[in-house]
């Protein structure tokens, strides 16, 4: 697959897959900054990149984030679109600081992670009712006892 790329600062490495099985390549910040306790931020990758036709790209914490650094992401994943690939449209990491100490991140550090996937539009079909039998509700197939 053929991804386009521009780096908004030229010293930014792309984006990189560590292993040869890897499902997603690694995004890192693009500046040392600092994450005030319980603060959310933006910090800037340096990247605009344009998912292929037909595709979006996904992004998602690296799963050391919270361990290691004590951020999340404050939106949980990132959806970027195929046309979110305008001169301004850089991509940036919206991390909360859960801890009780501000959390330094250098440039060039490893935050997220980035996935490829296809999507497809759906058109609707508004009907009267889907189904006869309800399914019960959350919880509903069993699992957790109270």
């Amino acid at each position: 697959m053929n991804v386009r790329i521009k780096r908004n600062d030229p010293s930014t490495p792309l984006p990189q897959y560590h292993t040869s099985e890897s499902a997603g390549f690694d995004i890192a910040s693009s500046v040392d900054i600092t994450v005030p306790a319980g603060e959310v931020v933006k910090i800037p990758t340096g990247l605009v990149i344009e998912a292929p036709k037909g595709h979006f790209l996904l992004i998602a914490a690296r799963s050391s984030l919270p361990l290691k650094k004590g951020l999340a992401m404050a939106n949980g994943i990132g959806v970027i679109d195929p046309d979110y690939a305008g001169p301004k449209d850089e991509i940036s990491i919206i991390a909360i600081n859960f801890t009780q100490k501000p959390v330094e991140v250098k440039k060039g550090e490893r935050l997220a992670q980035g996935i490829f996937l296809p999507v497809e539009q759906a058109s609707w079909e508004e009907v009267d009712q889907l189904r006869e039998k309800d399914r019960g509700g959350v919880g509903s197939t069993g699992g957790y006892q109270s």
